[in-house]
């Protein structure tokens, strides 16, 4: 899988990826789950700036710890 690096992003655009995360993390809390180390990391890097969205949302996906329907 090819991750597209972002070089540098602002503190407004780090702390709106933060608040992005704390919120997807409360919601999987909520339904009684846990993020796995993996995603965690995942998270901390598109939060640093060096993956985007799309690239999250795709490695998300083809991580192990994800169970689909």
């Amino acid at each position: 899988m090819t991750v597209e690096t972002i070089n540098q992003i602002s503190a407004t655009e780090r702390a709106r990826r933060h608040r992005e995360v704390d919120f997807a993390r409360g919601n999987v809390r909520h339904e009684g789950g846990i993020l796995s180390e993996e995603i965690e990391q995942l998270n901390a890097r598109y939060i640093a700036g060096e993956i985007d969205s799309d690239a999250l949302t795709g490695a998300i996906l083809a991580s192990q710890t994800v169970q689909l329907p």
